[in-house]
């Protein structure tokens, strides 16, 4: 075998002389003194970490003197732990998770670690509860899926303990129904199981308009359940994390009209340490680039914290966004 032997390298000095005073001017002009901010997100691919990487643009094309880097962290437990240890500056993490970890609730009841020293930045975006159904199974409002097929992710998921909380809400027990599948979202277990007609609903959270669910639609023929309900409604009025949310009319295929349901939001978390003046400058280049972070996703629409419900959830709106929307 006759190996590949690259030919020499030959360097023009003369190009040399030219580059290298250029190369110091270029760092020379990166700011000495930049403020290192750590930013966890979920695992890539997912939009937590899109709307990351998204923020970490932003906050460093509008703050000459902070460096912004996203971290993908394994979930939202992960990034508030490494949040109060020190290890992230700021977090995206799911209101219904931060209002657990806070009260010592859901799966942070026998974990003994304090979360009382973090803090809201704001609200990024709205993720919604939806019960996925099939279009034969007779299934138009959330008391139809009584007496059906449904899946509803494994133990601890997300999707098995919203199941939980709705069927606390909705007086259900596994008996009301004819089968309840355990089934992961991973490599597409639920949405297999969906489409091949074995389960008539499924539990779905995210954002919308979601690309995955307008195939779901299109291919297996698709609807989501309205949750206009009174027990739903008490549900989101008792609790803090939880929100209202429509599924505006012609998000998906087929979809003539506006849908009810709720949600929670994912909101920017700080650590104990982060700066108040620091928080003042990420607040005011993110708020300042609203419409291009919109046009990245229609989801990504920031809010102003809500000051009852933020409170209601035991935790406190850190003092650096205290001033900015006092202010703005």
């Amino acid at each position: 075998m006759r190996l590949y032997k690259p030919p020499p390298i030959k360097i023009n000095w003369s190009i040399c002389h030219f580059l290298v005073p250029t190369i110091i001017l270029c760092f020379s002009l990166a700011p000495a003194n930049a403020f290192d901010v750590f930013l966890g997100t979920a695992v890539p691919g997912t939009f937590s970490h899109f709307s990351g990487r998204m923020l970490e643009r932003t906050i460093n094309k509008q703050i000459i003197d902070v460096n912004c880097k996203v971290v993908p962290g394994s979930g939202d437990i992960h990034n508030l732990t490494n949040l109060v240890q020190g290890s992230l500056d700021i977090a995206l993490v799911d209101s219904r998770t931060l209002y657990d970890a806070m009260n010592k609730t859901g799966n942070f009841q026998f974990l003994d670690i304090n979360y009382k020293s973090l803090s809201v930045l704001v609200p990024l975006y709205d993720v919604t509860i939806s019960f996925i159904v099939g279009h034969n199974s007779g299934i138009k409002k959330l008391d139809d899926i009584k007496g059906k097929r449904i899946n509803t992710g494994p133990p601890l998921s997300a999707q098995n303990l919203l199941f939980k909380t709705v069927s606390t809400a909705k007086n259900w027990s596994k008996n009301d129904f004819l089968l309840v599948t355990e089934l992961s979202d991973s490599q597409s277990q639920d949405t297999m199981a969906f489409c091949h007609g074995n389960i008539d609903a499924m539990i779905h959270i995210g954002i919308h308009p979601d690309s995955s669910l307008h195939q779901l639609f299109t291919l297996c023929n698709a609807n989501v359940a309205d949750m206009a309900d009174m027990d739903i409604e008490r549900l989101v009025s008792g609790h803090p994390a939880f929100s209202k949310v429509i599924i505006p009319s012609g998000t998906y295929p087929g979809q003539s009209n506006d849908i009810n349901t709720l949600g929670t939001q994912t909101l920017m978390v700080a650590s104990p340490n982060l700066d108040e003046e620091i928080v003042y400058k990420i607040l005011d280049a993110i708020f300042s680039s609203q419409k291009k972070l919109s046009d990245s996703h229609p989801a990504l629409s920031l809010q102003k914290p809500d000051m009852i419900k933020t409170k209601a959830m035991g935790i406190e709106l850190h003092a650096g966004a205290v001033e900015y929307f006092s202010k703005n």
